[in-house]
């Protein structure tokens, strides 16, 4: 029994950092959208499609705790993960730019934004995503073996 809620204290802990990252990322895509007028182009809608229920799904996952809330939230990160590297891919110039959905409006490949001059934001919601996906399975990894 003790073991059991050792291990869905451990489940609650890494669904509450996904949850955190996420919200953080949510939050960042709003200052940059929002407060410093830098609208998003067509990939960077995709990954905010995908990012931004994470904070409610995650969310409603933690109170009370349900461990197969990561099994809801996994898709999107996953979905999001897959189109953010296929972003990076394409702001670092390994995509052809004939590949190149932004055609018509803000383009990321233009926008020289940052964080210390070479995390980009295409990198930014990469790694956010990339945490998520891993923190996730770590802990739907933890629910499978009870």
């Amino acid at each position: 029994m003790r073991n059991t809620d050792t291990r869905q204290q451990k489940q609650w802990v890494l669904v509450f950092l996904a949850w955190l990252i996420a919200l953080a990322a949510t939050l960042g895509a709003l200052f940059l959208g929002e407060v410093m007028g830098r609208t998003p182009c067509l990939l960077c809608w995709y990954q905010r499609i995908a990012m931004f229920p994470l904070v409610v799904v995650l969310g409603v996952g933690l109170l009370p705790f349900d461990p197969r809330g990561a099994r809801y939230a996994l898709p999107l990160a996953l979905v999001g993960g897959m189109i953010a590297l296929y972003h990076c891919l394409l702001y670092w110039g390994v995509i052809p730019p004939s590949l190149v959905p932004c055609g018509q409006g803000v383009s990321c490949t233009d926008a020289k934004l940052g964080l210390l001059g070479f995390v980009s934001i295409p990198l930014l919601s990469l790694m956010a995503f990339a945490s998520i996906i891993v923190l996730l399975l770590i802990a739907k990894r933890g629910s499978q073996n009870e």
